[in-house]
């Protein structure tokens, strides 16, 4: 029987360099032989990435934090039953840039909808898969912001709904990433940003590696045991 794969998701405010630490995550992990599934939310699959459009469309205030809300957990949904749960099964591992603690920081605390709306959404939705590891990586929402924009003008796009949020916005949303790691330590690492970029990605991968090593330990220990009954 195929063991279960494994689930790493990265998380962070706009600007913290989020997606470049996954990709580079992801390219890591690949070059030590493993198969791995990148993916990301909003988006992952041909039905998510058309609502990560609407989403990334719609103007600051069009859009009712409620209906947002249902229209990430609509895609989070085709996500998980079309990429996540499948590459599980097969035994790979997974990493996604963002996950559910995303619905929890940006609508929950950032919204200001509270952790029990966006619960009730989750305990239907997501079930019982949830990340074995997640990575947030912290950083001033100043600076936060101002990187976001700086891409933004490189990019000669307008800025997205949620860096067009402002300040308070993200500052509840990071408070809201570090509520969640104060409650699962053990599940979330918190990574501080404000460095270089392959100074942070040595630590992701130390965090890694410790945790398949007790992955792996953990796994050994209960074949051992079914050996013995």
């Amino acid at each position: 029987m195929r063991r279960r794969g494994i689930f790493f998701t990265l998380e962070g405010i706009d600007g913290t360099g989020k997606s470049t630490q996954h990709r580079l995550l992801v390219r890591y992990l690949r070059s030590q032989g493993r198969k791995v599934v990148s993916t990301r939310e909003p988006g992952g699959t041909a039905v998510g990435e058309r609502v990560r459009s609407i989403l990334l469309a719609s103007r600051t205030g069009e859009l009712a934090p409620l209906a947002e809300l249902a229209l990430i957990y609509a895609a989070r949904a085709q996500h998980l039953e079309e990429v996540v749960r499948p590459a599980l099964a097969r035994g790979e591992i997974v990493v996604s840039d963002r996950f559910n603690d995303a619905s929890f920081a940006y609508q929950g605390y950032g919204r200001q909808l509270g952790i029990k709306t966006v619960r009730a959404f989750d305990r239907i939705i997501r079930g019982q898969t949830q990340a074995d590891l997640t990575i947030v990586l912290d950083l001033d929402p100043r600076l936060a912001l101002a990187r976001a924009q700086g891409r933004e003008i490189r990019r000669n796009s307008p800025r997205g709904r949620f860096e067009a949020a402002g300040l308070e916005f993200h500052q509840r949303v990071r408070a809201g990433y570090l509520a969640i790691a104060r409650r699962e330590p053990r599940r979330v690492k918190v990574v501080k940003a404000d460095r270089a970029v392959a100074e942070i990605q040595a630590e992701i991968r130390e965090i890694v590696h410790e945790f398949l090593a007790r992955h792996h330990q953990a796994r050994g220990v209960r074949s051992a045991g079914s050996a013995i009954r």
